[in-house]
């Protein structure tokens, strides 16, 4: 029924509803991505659990973002129910075992997991912009500081980083107007509000060192299997914004660092976006091509990107069109918005000729759904009613106390728990305002000091004349002239009387 070059989803049901066949996902198309849809409650997280616990037992590290906590589940091993084994059994699962997958947490804010950190710098402008809705002004300036702290040598590692960088742009604002254009104090002012906003949303914990290495979430285990790395987003869940950046950061990266290896036998990592609408909601249009464009290219890198949502509006066509495996659980039907989302998802699978395609999707049961998955060659499949394989983990949560034992033995134990704060932006920017502050209280001295000797006699030319030096007012040259003058006049006339009493005491 399965082989190791495919993963297997569950069987697919003939028109006289009896199973027919088994459904499964080629691994040498895993790297072509896919799409999860389905309205609340019709099985999509069980879905993402098939599908993740699949990648993994052939050697495929995996990366999700968990909503509800329900995936974390399948660290631990699977539990005897009947209406798995009542599953189990219907698509001719035999034998239907149990495992416990090689999981990795993470948080953003360390509370559930592992702590994931990126430096501002590694964000950059563009997402930045994104991640605090800047104005297109804004987004200006906030590039000007980023080619400043380049230029400069500055490293940007977190908040206080970038606020002090911002802060420096402010003050030089004329200086850097007449290399870069307009740098307003107003534009500086409303980035520093938004990072203050940021930073009370949790934006502190997330960036800073030491910063996430991609190689952390491409492991596999002694016996082949690929880590499966979940992300506890419950509270991310929060700030939609900061959790559709995180994940944008994180695809970004991947495509940055990872070779090109065209189309492997099997992905080298596989993506899960749960909630895919928060990423496309709002977003500017240079954000949705980006999306894009790293979607439509990092599939040579050999990384898969599934997204699942409730809608397949939620997804941009552009990025709809890039997505070749497709499972499509029930959608209800009640406003023509909703109805619009029947006729999409109909629309976009190679038709059956045994069903119609619209009707069955609002008829699915909880566990079925409509699979299309690449085929030899890369065809997309015919589409067929399909209930899917029961996981092989644990469904639900797990408790805290499982998930600290689990985390104590993680292969990245201890090398992300403690932040690192080495000399970056900050403290460069601090020294050097220290140091101009320095300068200038020594200047303001130097000056005190030759005021004080100016006042206190000004020089042994004025005690010899008697002058009183620094208290009188600085005497013009017609001043100085006359006084010139008139000490020559007395001079000698004093000359004369001398000489007239000391003739006439001669002539005595």
């Amino acid at each position: 029924m399965t082989d190791t070059a495919s993963i297997f989803l569950g069987a697919s049901r003939k028109p006289d509803d009896s199973f027919q066949r088994a459904e499964q996902l080629l691994l040498k198309y895993g790297n072509r991505h896919g799409l999860v849809t389905g309205a609340t409650g019709t099985g999509k997280t069980v879905t993402l659990q098939v599908l993740a616990e699949g990648f993994s037992n052939a050697g495929v590290p995996v990366f999700a973002a968990d909503i509800k906590g329900d995936l974390s589940g399948l660290s631990m091993m699977g539990e005897p129910k009947d209406f798995l084994q009542k599953r189990a059994d219907a698509i001719r699962l035999s034998p239907y075992e149990f495992q416990q997958f090689p999981a990795v947490f993470w948080d953003l804010f360390g509370e559930q997991g592992h702590p994931i950190r990126a430096t501002v710098s590694e964000m950059g402008p563009l997402l930045l912009s994104r991640l605090m809705n800047l104005s297109e002004a804004q987004e200006g300036v906030l590039n000007i500081a980023f080619r400043l702290a380049d230029e400069e040598g500055l490293l940007v590692l977190d908040l206080k980083d970038l606020q002090a960088l911002l802060n420096a742009v402010g003050e030089r604002s004329k200086e850097l107007q007449s290399r870069y254009g307009n740098v307003s104090r107003e534009s500086v002012g409303a980035i520093q509000r938004s990072l203050l906003v940021l930073e009370q949303q949790g934006g502190a914990h997330f960036f800073g060192e030491p910063a996430l290495r991609i190689a952390d979430i491409m492991r596999t285990t002694p016996d082949g299997r690929g880590a499966i790395n979940i992300l506890a987003a419950d509270r991310l869940m929060m700030n939609p914004r900061l959790y559709a950046t995180f994940l944008l950061w994180l695809l970004s990266e991947l495509f940055e660092e990872l070779p090109e290896i065209g189309d492997p036998e099997k992905p080298r990592l596989v993506f899960f976006f749960d909630e895919a609408h928060l990423l496309f909601d709002e977003a500017p249009r240079a954000l949705v091509d980006r999306v894009e464009q790293v979607v439509r290219l990092i599939r040579s890198k050999g990384v898969g990107v599934y997204f699942v949502t409730q809608n397949p509006l939620d997804v941009p066509e552009t990025v709809l069109a890039q997505l070749g495996n497709r499972l499509q659980h029930a959608l209800r039907v009640y406003t023509p918005r909703e109805q619009k989302a029947v006729r999409t998802a109909a629309d976009t699978f190679r038709p059956n000729p045994d069903f119609d395609c619209y009707q069955a999707i609002t008829q699915l049961g909880t566990g079925e759904a409509l699979v299309s998955t690449l085929e030899e060659k890369g065809i997309p499949g015919m589409v067929q009613r399909t209930l899917m394989r029961p996981p092989a983990g644990r469904m639900g949560v797990i408790t805290p106390d499982e998930r600290r034992r689990i985390m104590a033995t993680s292969p990245v134990a201890g090398q992300y728990d403690k932040p690192l704060d080495r000399e970056s932006a900050y403290e460069i920017l601090q020294k050097r305002a220290s140091e101009m502050r320095a300068a200038a209280e020594k200047a303001k001295h130097e000056e005190v000091v030759a005021k004080e000797e100016q006042q206190s006699g000004g020089g042994w030319m004025d005690t010899v004349l008697g002058g009183g030096g620094g208290s009188r007012r600085r005497e013009s040259v017609a001043e100085a002239a006359m006084k010139s003058v008139a000490r020559s006049v007395s001079s000698s006339l004093g000359r004369a009387i001398v000489r007239g009493i000391l003739g006439s005491l001669t002539r005595r």
